[in-house]
């Protein structure tokens, strides 16, 4: 333990010290946006100012001094960290595509293998890393392959900068000498969703018209007269309604509202409603269901729903289940002479609307 004495002693040290000032390093940092002018969008005006960037890099610039670069400074066949000192940086602030792979919005390093005709460049989540050696493989999340151009300009200093295609396409510019190599950027990338835990179901009526083309003779002019689109939660050993659900709007499943396409004039449980297309909401209420038919869609459930859009509401009554049904769960019971019941079920309750078609 350290006496009073030798801590003030320490601290009248520390204070004594002169500040390390560090000097301009040789290849000095530079940073590029894309688009441009949004790092100085504050003295732009009207909707200029509200301009948001979609990429930005990050990196150092050495001089060529008079060097061979590219196969002598720069060997052929080596990974090189795009620059000097630490890893080159390059921020998306929205989902892009890079070759074949799609990258969420976030800050990556770049690196790249230099070879004489081509460079594959890699962009990694490994962070903090002083240029490009040893990296974590493991970390690598797209490689794009692209050719060296020979320019008739010399650039004396490591360059990078954005160049803008079109509306959906940059490329990234990278020179040096008279090396270049353009690294394209898409910023409308195919953004596929995963599995979805509430999957999504039809109901077609009649029911065989699903597979029409594989129906023979007279069934084979089959068409459907109902198309119904719904999302299935499930239960997990959750008590449903009254519990999960209580009373009041619901949009039957999950995710989007459940969508109906009627393909022609239909009577739902003594009220006519035209052919179309709807989405269906269900106001819970002790011991039956209102139905309500609206022409607000696309919607995602009946928070702050347009009523002026709704066509038809209807009532029927609950009923309970001995068995226990996971999945909420619609089918459509064929009843004969165009005549349907809409089943609705989950847990150990079931509720159903009669449609004549």
């Amino acid at each position: 333990m350290l006496c009073c004495f030798c801590i003030a002693f320490v601290t009248l040290q520390a204070q004594n010290e002169k500040p390390r000032f560090t000097k301009v390093d040789a290849s000095v940092m530079d940073m590029e946006y894309y688009p441009r002018q949004v790092s100085f969008r504050n003295f732009l005006t009207g909707d200029d100012r509200n301009l948001q960037p979609k990429s930005r890099v990050i990196y150092s610039r050495p001089l060529k001094k008079g060097r061979v670069i590219f196969g002598d400074l720069v060997p052929y066949g080596q990974t090189w960290r795009l620059g000097a000192n630490e890893a080159t940086r390059i921020t998306f602030y929205q989902s892009v595509s890079i070759g074949d792979a799609i990258l969420s919005p976030g800050e990556y390093t770049m690196s790249a293998e230099v070879n004489r005709t081509s460079w594959v460049i890699h962009f990694s989540t490994q962070k903090g890393i002083w240029g490009a050696k040893d990296g974590d493989l493991s970390q690598r999340v797209a490689s794009i392959t692209v050719p060296v151009i020979e320019s008739t300009k010399e650039i004396e200093a490591f360059s990078m900068g954005y160049r803008k295609i079109d509306e959906q396409l940059i490329h990234l510019i990278i020179q040096w000498d008279k090396t270049l190599v353009e690294v394209p950027i898409g910023l409308n990338p195919p953004v596929f969703a995963g599995i979805d835990k509430s999957p999504m179901d039809q109901v077609t009526y009649p029911s065989k018209a699903a597979y029409v083309n594989y129906l023979k003779g007279e069934e084979a002019k089959m068409k459907p007269k109902m198309i119904l689109l719904y999302s299935r939660p499930y239960k997990k050993g959750r008590d449903i309604f009254g519990e999960l659900l209580e009373p009041g709007m619901w949009r039957l499943g999950a995710n989007q509202s459940t969508e109906v396409d009627f393909m022609q004039d239909v009577t739902i449980a003594g009220q006519k409603l035209k052919a179309g297309k709807y989405v269906i909401f269900a106001e819970l209420k002790e011991g039956s269901w209102d139905l309500i038919f609206s022409k607000d869609y696309p919607s995602a459930g009946p928070y702050d729903r347009d009523e002026t859009k709704d066509r038809l509401r209807v009532n029927a009554k609950t009923a309970s289940l001995d068995e226990v049904v996971e999945n909420f769960t619609i089918v459509a019971e064929e009843k004969g002479n165009d005549l349907i019941h809409l089943v609705f079920a989950w847990d150990q309750t079931i509720v159903e609307f009669p449609i004549q078609f």
